[in-house]
């Protein structure tokens, strides 16, 4: 019995503790419109037959932008996640591009997630908590192993080839990867800050990403 409840009350407190940890966060703040400012992750260079992405970012931007780039070197838009204001998104996988109508958008800090299976091609995007209506892909390739992966801007070739009106302006933070399609219910988890999830592929808590240019990394703040 006793030990019971120490594992209760150690797994209470892990969970306060996770609770506690999205209050703060580093964010990554685009200030300006360029054709030269991106920030890289290096998350693997194992093949993804599966993939999960979350992120927030936080913008006004009325024209489109590229929040998350992945390339290999034969596929520029291995995985994309393309805004285009007010109320449409396009999610590439392996050049294939799925246009979704989405809420307009406004002007708060903004949680998607992205999940695919390679093995149906079933596409499933959440923004808010809210999902939207699921697709299916005609591909069924599997993405890498080489990637180039880039937040702020739009890859038109391998690691570069950025147009400065698709560059992002504004705030990102919570950027997650993981080699599985996540469930519904962990990904709600993550959109409503139950408690922090971290990815196994990129975790955003190592802040293992390169800055090129003049991004600031903003530790510590709330949002």
């Amino acid at each position: 019995m006793m030990k019971g409840l120490v594992s209760f009350f150690f797994l209470l407190a892990g969970c306060h503790q996770a609770a506690g940890a999205v209050n703060t966060k580093t964010i990554l703040l685009f200030p300006e419109a360029t054709s030269t400012n991106y920030v890289s992750l290096k998350p693997t260079e194992k093949v993804l037959h599966q993939i999960t992405v979350c992120l927030r970012s936080y913008t006004d931007l009325t024209r489109e932008h590229s929040l998350f780039s992945l390339a290999t070197p034969n596929k520029d838009n291995a995985f994309l996640i393309y805004f285009s204001p007010p109320n449409n998104i396009s999610i590439s996988i392996n050049n294939e591009d799925i246009f979704i109508k989405v809420d307009p958008d406004v002007y708060y800090w903004k949680k998607t997630c992205v999940t695919w299976d390679s093995t149906n091609g079933l596409l499933q995007l959440w923004i808010n908590n809210k999902r939207y209506p699921r697709r299916v892909t005609k591909t069924r390739s599997p993405i890498g192993p080489q990637m180039s992966v880039v937040l702020g801007q739009e890859q038109d070739s391998y690691g570069g080839g950025f147009d400065i009106n698709q560059s992002f302006l504004g705030e990102m933070c919570d950027v997650n990867m993981w080699d599985s399609v996540l469930p519904e219910t962990s990904v709600r988890v993550i959109l409503t800050d139950q408690f922090s999830l971290t990815g196994n592929i990129y975790n955003w808590n190592d802040e293992n990403f390169q800055v090129h240019g003049p991004i600031l990394v903003l530790k510590d703040q709330y949002i």
